[in-house]
């Protein structure tokens, strides 16, 4: 009974024995599994959620590079022609004289803007051919009557625009360098081009033989210092029912006539031989208000209606 109850101990610590080997190399096991699986990694996660960002970051460049080189066209519109950059010939002539150089880039002062001028913009050269003809006592289709002034030319009908061109001074040079200034008094009609000056024999003299007939010349507007004013004549069969009113004598061309109403100033409409209609009589005999194309105003009263007769006035547009 006494070595019986000896064995039971020992078989007992023996079982325990083999148990916790058999536990410990289990554990064993499982921690071996566990380090060598390369998907357990403790920052796994925050690698696969970095992943896309940094895919994004790599395409971003490619995309970029992909716009840059293939601009669409709508990115980069082809510029329009400018209406005044075509050299003027016979076959344009809708076309603004051509400017050879175009006006100073820098900003101009207020007194050498013109934002009423026409087709001929101050400091601007444009560029053209010379003709002549026989300016008989200087008279013309802008109706300023003889004169004994005879460096007078006729504008291309296309830079004429309805005798916005009449009383312009005009600085005309040649290729040769010589110059000479003339006033318009008239219209060269079609198929004078765009540019083209008709000037008269004594006028073209200044620049070359009359035998040449036919020369390239360069012109540019000139505001000129005179001791001259304005003035002012009514056409013939003017009254109070209907009238028409000319100015003579200014300076810059000029851009609007308006004759006082009792509600303002009304504009008249220019003809193409120079005179501001007033069909109704509205405003004929009354103050005029005189528009340059730089925008300075000259109000002129005391004119009274009598046709064709040049009244003189005691203003000026200032000089440019």
């Amino acid at each position: 009974m006494a070595s019986h109850s000896r064995r039971r101990p020992l078989r007992k610590r023996r079982t325990a024995l083999v148990l916790a080997v058999a536990v410990a190399a289990v554990g064993v096991l499982l921690s071996l599994v566990i380090a060598l699986r390369p998907d357990d990694e403790p920052n796994a996660g925050v690698r696969a959620a970095a992943e896309p960002a940094a895919a994004n970051r790599s395409s971003a460049p490619a995309a970029t590079q992909e716009r840059k080189a293939e601009p669409s066209p709508k990115q980069k519109p082809k510029p329009k022609p400018s209406k005044a950059s075509p050299t003027p010939t016979a076959t344009t002539p809708s076309k603004r004289p051509s400017p050879t150089s175009a006006p100073r880039s820098s900003p101009r002062p207020a007194s050498g803007t013109a934002p009423l001028a026409g087709r001929i913009q101050p400091q601007a050269t444009y560029k053209g051919v010379a003709t002549h003809y026989d300016a008989a006592d200087g008279n013309g289709a802008c109706l300023y009557g003889p004169s004994p002034d005879l460096m007078v030319a006729a504008m291309n009908h296309t830079d004429y625009e309805t005798s916005k061109a009449c009383g312009a001074y005009i600085l005309v040079r040649a290729a040769n360098g010589a110059s000479v200034t003339v006033r318009i008094t008239n219209e060269c009609p079609l198929p004078c081009a765009p540019g083209q000056l008709d000037l008269s024999k004594e006028a073209f003299a200044k620049l070359a033989g009359l035998s040449a007939g036919r020369i390239p010349v360069t012109w540019s507007l000139l505001s000129p210092g005179t001791s001259d004013t304005v003035s002012i004549r009514y056409k013939t069969g003017s009254s109070s029912h209907w009238c028409g009113i000319q100015a003579l004598g200014h300076r810059n061309p000029l851009a609007r006539l308006e004759v006082k109403t009792g509600s303002g100033w009304s504009r008249l409409t220019r003809t193409e031989y120079n005179y501001f209609l007033s069909p109704s009589g509205t405003g004929c005999g009354g103050p005029l208000r005189l528009t340059d194309i730089y925008g300075e105003q000259l109000t002129v009263e005391g004119v009274p209606i009598r046709p064709d007769v040049k009244q003189s006035t005691r203003v000026q547009f200032a000089r440019h």
